[in-house]
């Protein structure tokens, strides 16, 4: 969760015009299976990235929330759920750990795109024009 809220945080700070990002495609590694999504252009991801962050942070604030006004009744129900609760919450930690570390990878692509971009605009400036 932490690596996930550091990249994001990252890339708020470093994309100041989102802008350069459209018509700019995801560059894809050798040997990696193109992505489901591989249609949306970066400019679209950013988007998503930024619009995940705050159900993410609300996701985190409402389950700390039940978990600090939990009572005994809650504590009773529990200890009569059937014993697979363990298997079913580990299931969905590790669901929710990949979706995280998924995350964390595309933003941490997008914000190391976005600074190559403004590599090449200022090594383009940076030449004598003919």
């Amino acid at each position: 969760m932490e690596q996930y809220f550091s990249a994001t945080q990252r890339m708020e700070q470093e994309v100041m015009f989102p802008s350069l990002l459209r018509g700019v495609f995801p560059q894809q590694q050798p040997g990696e299976a193109p992505e489901a999504d591989g249609h949306a252009d970066l400019y679209e991801r950013y988007q998503q990235l930024k619009a995940i962050k705050p159900m993410v942070e609300k996701g985190l604030a409402s389950v700390n929330d039940q978990n600090s006004s939990s009572s005994d009744a809650d504590t009773a129900e529990v200890e009569g759920v059937d014993g697979n609760l363990e298997e079913r919450l580990s299931h969905h930690v590790n669901g929710l750990q990949q979706v995280l570390t998924d995350l964390t990878k595309n933003t941490k692509a997008l914000t190391r795109r976005y600074s190559q971009i403004l590599e090449e605009i200022n090594l383009s400036d940076d030449q004598p024009s003919s």
